[in-house]
């Protein structure tokens, strides 16, 4: 697996083969085929019961101060850029909001990184107690990376029959996140909801609602997203000199094809057939004549024959891999031509989960998008599926990766609407990734000393940031036109945003201090700590938040004591790390450092990261060190086109809070663990005890 595969958001990949994906296919394909023939065989049976259920058992109205509750999410909206661009006159619908309600930043928990950010939401609680700290942890047990927040294993009993290994039970597909999140809550007092993307929720949970899952969605091949290219030229040749295309860090599949005068034959690679003894990866060929006029492609692909121009994104397609007789695994791409001359260039997003033939569960209930589908067409169902790491290997450039990011945003507005129309009264969430993705990528843009500017456009794309919160409240204002006297709406994020300039690789630092240690024959490592020497570490990192003691007890072979010799080992390396200063301008790099067992006291606390990382603005774990690598230099500029990030002190990153109701004067800076009891009261129902948060209004308040 390279490094590229768990790198930040867009890169980060299943840690560890999602064996069994490939089988999934066959079972969940039969259960919807004979779930739709059963649904069409009972549906006046459910209608009666629906009717029953309402009007004998009964949805229970909410009692609050709001019939609905309608919750959106920008990913990653920033209160710093969202007063500029209000101060300006350019955000007419977030200032009213502001005036009629309120607007406030939003004290965003520890760590400031998405999957737990997102999870403190929906739970009300802090990461010790929903046990979402990062994207990846470790194995204790073997020290290898594993994803976080969900768990796909294959099937564990299987037929053979001669060649092919025939499953006999589902593959396991686990949600690893602890505590209840509020829709369950609202579940169980019979109170309806719709929750749409919000991350962190694959496999979705069961309840009375309806939900489409969000990041963390793999792709048909089993990984966060991994993009195909496919060119005449040679590997060193597909990206803009000096970018490299290809490398360790890349999370895309670049693929060869044959060209003769104006026709193109390729390959592409899809799941692993897992149905097949030996698991060979499942093929797919396909054809692609130039045109006359040298503008664009007639591709020819599964049966489909579709026009393609130059740097046009094609529709949906589906692609359809026979794995056996009888049983295949079905996903849909976008194709983009970059290029005709003087090589053939075709770029392919990752393969998504066909939301019309789910081989995983997306949605709950499983039928919930193949509705969606039919309702508004098909769309993306990658968790992350704006295809970052394409552009930062410049496979795409900047504008291709707009148009993709809001063909998708497209979509998901098209999602909400439906919400809107269809759920009446209970709670309706739906988050767009889109104010994250395009800050990430397009942040260079705002400094133009940034190092990422190095070699690419500083001009033509100046404006997409501002452009973004233009669209956003454009979308804000046409969902408030749907909203009813008895909503209540909330507009939040999970963090904001900063520049990353500079990447900070602190496996390194502990190498260089003696707390981490290589083999003898060893002078970097590996991905995942490959080559390092347990038996002689103390503190290690991996992923994005935090570090590690290499604990007695917990870990596999840890050497650290707990107690008092872990206590003085976190005491020691705080005291260095926070002096730990950048050669280049003798900058402090970090500002702030977090032991676990002082900053919370959930029953998850042992398996955070030992120490939080608070950066500065600036700086942020380095693309390395995320992946567990120990290299030469400590501090490194980064010179990738994702140029902003919030992996920083939360302090530095707090979120938004718009909301249509005043929040009282006397209350202190509203808290991500507010917002899960706050949605709850506005709806009647008590927060459980476990929530730690409480709600933001008092009760009884009004407009």
């Amino acid at each position: 697996m390279t490094a590229g595969a768990v790198l930040a958001y867009s890169g980060l990949a299943y840690v560890g083969p999602g064996a069994g994906f490939a089988v999934a296919p066959l079972l969940w394909g039969l259960f919807i085929g004979l779930f739709i023939l059963a649904l069409v065989i009972a549906m006046p049976f459910l209608v009666v019961s629906r009717l029953f259920s309402r009007y004998v058992l009964g949805w229970r109205p909410p009692t609050g101060s709001a019939r609905r509750v309608i919750v959106i999410g920008f990913d990653g909206l920033d209160p710093g850029l969202a007063r500029r661009y209000m101060r300006r006159g350019l955000l007419p619908n977030f200032s009213r909001l502001a005036e009629e309600g309120s607007f406030s930043p939003l004290d965003i928990s520890i760590p400031s990184i998405s999957p737990s950010s997102w999870s403190t939401f929906m739970t009300g609680a802090d990461a010790s107690r929903h046990n979402i700290y990062d994207f990846l942890t470790r194995d204790p047990c073997t020290m290898n990376p594993v994803l976080s927040s969900a768990k796909i294993e294959e099937a564990k009993r299987v037929l053979p029959i001669g060649k092919f290994r025939i499953p006999l039970s589902r593959p396991v597909v686990k949600l690893l996140r602890k505590s209840k999140p509020f829709w369950k809550v609202l579940s169980e007092n019979r109170i309806f909801s719709s929750i749409i993307r919000v991350p962190i929720t694959f496999p979705p949970d069961r309840f009375k609602g309806v939900m489409l899952s969000g990041m963390c969605v793999p792709d048909l091949r089993g990984t966060q997203g991994t993009f195909s290219f496919f060119t005449t030229g040679a590997v060193e040749d597909v990206a803009e000199p000096g970018m490299g295309y290809g490398g360790d860090d890349c999370q895309g599949v670049v693929a060869r094809v044959t060209r003769e005068g104006d026709l193109v034959r390729g390959e592409i690679t899809g799941p692993k057939n897992t149905v097949r003894d030996g698991a060979a990866e499942a093929k797919l060929g396909f054809t692609a004549r130039v045109d006359d006029a040298g503008d664009g492609v007639r591709l020819y692909v599964a049966g489909q024959k579709l026009e393609l121009p130059l740097r046009t994104f094609s529709p949906w397609i589906r692609l359809t891999f026979k794995l056996a007789p009888g049983v295949a695994a079905v996903g849909i791409v976008r194709f983009y031509l970059t290029s005709l001359d003087p090589e053939f260039g075709l770029y392919m997003t990752p393969i998504h989960i066909d939301p019309e033939k789910p081989s995983l569960p997306i949605s709950h209930p499983l039928i919930y998008s193949v509705y969606l589908a039919r309702r508004n067409g098909p769309f993306a169902t990658l968790g992350l599926a704006e295809d970052t790491w394409a552009l930062n290997e410049r496979v795409l450039d900047e504008q291709a990766f707009l148009d993709q990011v809001w063909l998708n945003h497209e979509e998901r507005e098209r999602q909400l609407f439906t919400a809107l129309e269809t759920t009446r009264q209970g709670c309706v969430t739906v988050v767009f990734d889109t104010s994250d993705r395009i800050q990430h990528m397009f942040f260079r843009y705002l400094h133009r000393d940034h190092p990422a500017n190095a070699g690419k456009d500083t001009t033509k794309h100046a404006g997409a940031i501002e452009e973004m919160y233009v669209r956003l409240d454009g979308l804000l204002g046409r969902a408030r036109e749907k909203l009813k006297p008895d909503d209540a709406l909330i507009v939040l994020s999970d963090h904001g945003f900063c520049s990353f300039k500079r990447g900070v690789n602190l496996n390194s630092w502990l190498h260089r201090e003696g707390y981490l240690h290589l083999l003898p024959d060893r002078a970097e490592s590996g991905d995942w700590l490959d080559g390092v020497d347990w038996a002689r570490t103390k503190v290690f990192g991996l992923g994005l938040t935090g570090l590690f003691l290499n604990r007695r007890g917990r870990e596999a072979e840890g050497i650290v004591d707990p107690g008092d010799e872990a206590r003085a080992l976190k005491r020691e390396i705080i005291g260095k790390l926070m002096e730990l200063r950048d050669p280049e301008g003798d900058r402090r790099v970090i500002r702030a450092m977090y032991d676990a067992e002082e900053v919370y006291d959930g029953p998850y606390r042992d398996d955070a990261p030992d120490l939080m990382i608070g950066y500065e603005r600036g700086y942020r774990n380095s693309w390395e060190a995320a992946v567990g690598r120990v290299t030469a230099d400590v501090i490194t500029d980064n010179e990738k086109s994702w140029s902003g990030d919030h992996c920083v002190d939360p302090k530095v990153v707090p979120g938004v809070l718009f909301t249509d109701r005043q929040l009282p004067r006397t209350r202190p800076l509203p808290k991500m663990e507010d917002l899960a009891p706050t949605i709850l009261a506005l709806l009647g129902v008590a927060p459980p005890a476990y929530m730690t948060g409480a709600s933001l209004f008092h009760e009884g308040d009004e407009r």
